[in-house]
């Protein structure tokens, strides 16, 4: 009888032992990962990426990021609307709008700080303010 006690006792020990473990693993496993340019991680976080910020109308991104300055005139950005103010740069031509937007111009930042807004995005953008101010 005093083996089975004794054997009972070891079992309950190592199962104690493993929920133990088990409970310490999962509380001390890294809260992240590095994932490197050119690992497989880092291409579907990209992908992922891109999926979420496509789409955006070039009217969304005008209200959530543009409308600051473009709808005060602050720092001298052309009013949505000023076909004044608009007309001798639609008359550059939209690649040069283009450009500009993408690559900062005066005192706007490249893609006026949009950070998540995609090339395309930012095009939408030019092609929305450019329509509303014709």
């Amino acid at each position: 009888m005093n083996f089975f006690i004794k054997l009972a006792a070891m079992v309950l020990v190592t199962i104690s032992f493993n929920v133990v473990a088990d409970t310490m693993q999962e509380r001390t496993k890294p809260v992240g990962s590095v994932c490197m340019a050119g690992e497989d991680c880092a291409k579907t976080k990209s992908d992922d990426a891109a999926v979420t910020t496509a789409g955006r109308s070039g009217q969304a991104v005008y209200d959530s990021k543009c409308a600051s300055c473009h709808a005060t005139g602050a720092a001298n950005a052309p009013k949505l609307g000023d076909t004044a103010a608009w007309s001798a740069r639609i008359a550059k031509g939209s690649d040069a709008l283009y450009t500009s937007a993408l690559s900062g111009f005066g005192a706007m930042p490249p893609k006026g700080l949009c950070f998540d807004c995609s090339d395309a995005e930012i095009k939408a953008t030019v092609d929305y303010m450019v329509e509303g101010s014709k």
